[in-house]
């Protein structure tokens, strides 16, 4: 049976959507609506003939935007679908499901309400993941909805990868815990990798990273995540665009105590304030100004360009030392993807693990590729993540 699949990610004020034809794999129809609830919403669009188009108009709600992007699928000269009952399935990406979620899940009334007991763990992202599906049951209501889980794929961590040394009782009163995220991305980066090196993803020891605005590190044993770097939330592990990372946590009660700062002011300067941003002094948070400033010469975006590189270095060696070796490092996302001065950064620095780079596979953007030479002891390969591909694929599975 001909199957089309939607696929949604709700933000607060934004719905990406892609609609999959499942039948041949192929993407006949993207976009993303953008200020949603605020004056001046738009509609960026493209068809699968790969033309762009945008729309235009003040949406005051997701029903509104969905609705919208539904009106634009439907439309002979911009969209994909002849009539919406050709929608088979949505998918929709749900950023925490806390223990519960071990695999993605068909949506009924059961699985809703179990979502809106997880809006604790994630207060920004959840709720607006949840009003997504409530917009589809209703303007829909013969599709069969799917939620796919960020930390899905890190359930598989036990006990002494998960837990934090705090007294035990935070973790049985709150779950506090390491979650990580990402996981569709590491699932999809880490598969295809070992399918383009023709290697057994279930005996391969793969270190993934997702490195974008917001990043993170993965290590992959025995078809299984073993640990990764973000934690409780997207706040631990890596140096990102406006997130510190990792730090020592008795900076937050000094601050407190010095600044006279609220948790909600902390919260705002560790998340929006710090990473890339903080570091240059709220100049920007792109790395493409950063590696604009290191090639020049310049001290501050040199000096903010090493810490970025070194931190991702200090868990790629950790997790190899964890895993007992490496065979694959896989590079994914916005800055990995498009950058070939930090690939290369990291690269150099991995020399020594056993990681021969070549220089000469380096220069390119959004592709897979290999950089490192045949005789490197571990394979270095470059693959563009495709979250919405396996949100699409999960959908597939359960609803066919």
């Amino acid at each position: 049976m001909l199957m089309k699949i939607l696929v949604l990610n709700a933000g607060s004020s934004s719905l990406k959507y892609q609609l999959f034809n499942w039948d041949n794999q192929q993407v006949e129809a993207k976009g993303n609506v953008e200020k949603i609830w605020i004056e001046g919403s738009f509609i960026k669009h493209k068809n699968h003939e790969g033309n762009k188009s945008e729309f235009p108009g003040n949406l005051a709600n997701h029903r509104e935007a969905l609705q919208k992007v539904l009106e634009i699928l439907v439309n002979p000269q911009h969209g994909a679908l002849e009539r919406l009952e050709d929608i088979n399935a949505v998918g929709h990406r749900m950023v925490h499901g806390g223990e519960i979620f071990k695999t993605s899940a068909l949506v009924n009334a059961k699985i809703m309400e179990i979502l809106h007991s997880l809006i604790p763990l994630a207060p920004l992202h959840n709720p607006a993941n949840i009003i997504g599906i409530e917009a589809v049951q209703e303007i829909l209501p013969w599709v069969p909805n799917v939620v796919v889980f960020d930390t899905a794929f890190f359930q598989s961590m036990t006990p002494e990868h998960y837990l934090y040394a705090l007294p035990m009782e935070y973790y049985e009163k709150y779950k506090i815990r390491k979650y990580g995220f990402h996981g569709t991305s590491h699932q999809y980066i880490t598969q295809r990798a070992c399918e383009l090196l023709g290697k057994d993803y279930n005996t391969t020891n793969i270190i993934s990273c997702h490195v974008g605005n917001g990043a993170s590190i993965a290590c992959i044993q025995n078809g299984k995540a073993l640990e990764t770097s973000l934690g409780f939330t997207p706040l631990e592990g890596l140096i990102m665009g406006t997130r510190c990372g990792d730090i020592d946590p008795a900076i937050v009660p000094f601050l407190i105590k010095n600044e006279g700062l609220s948790a909600d002011e902390i919260d705002t300067i560790l998340n929006k304030k710090s990473g890339v941003l903080g570091l240059y002094n709220g100049k920007s948070s792109d790395m493409r100004d950063i590696e604009e400033g290191y090639v020049a010469g310049k001290e501050p975006e040199t000096q903010i360009l090493k810490m970025y590189v070194n931190r991702i270095v200090r868990y790629i060696g950790g997790y190899a030392a964890l895993m007992n070796g490496v065979e694959v490092i896989v590079m994914a996302a916005g800055i990995l993807e498009r950058s070939p001065l930090t690939r290369a950064l990291i690269m150099k620095q991995l020399e020594r693990m056993g990681a021969s780079f070549d220089e000469t596979k380096n220069d390119f953007r959004e592709q897979e590729r290999v950089i490192t030479t045949p005789e490197s002891k571990i394979t270095v390969i470059v693959v563009p993540t495709d979250e919405e591909y396996m949100i699409a694929k999960d959908t597939y599975e359960l609803v066919k």
